[in-house]
């Protein structure tokens, strides 16, 4: 017998708003749900989307500069090798 998967986040969410606006609860359950909403992403490692483009734009400078590092430090090798060719 297959298992069925529990339903989405939003699927509960509708429901229990339906069931609470048929009970004359529904302002009550929606605080609750909100509360517990907004305890639950409290808790999570989030950054803000203007975090993470300036964290983006620090990692693409960097990365582009490593790369010059790497082109310098290979055209150095090259010039170190024909210096010990020479002798």
């Amino acid at each position: 017998m297959a298992v069925k998967p529990p339903p989405a986040p939003w699927d509960l969410l509708q429901q229990m708003s339906q069931l609470a606006s048929e009970s004359g609860l529904k302002g009550e359950v929606d605080k609750g749900v909100r509360s517990l909403a907004q305890s639950a992403l409290g808790k999570l490692d989030l950054v803000s989307r203007e975090e993470f483009d300036a964290q983006s734009e620090v990692l693409r400078r960097t990365r582009a500069r490593v790369e010059e590092l790497e082109a310098e430090l290979e055209a150095l090798g090259k010039q170190l090798d024909q210096l010990a060719d020479r002798d």
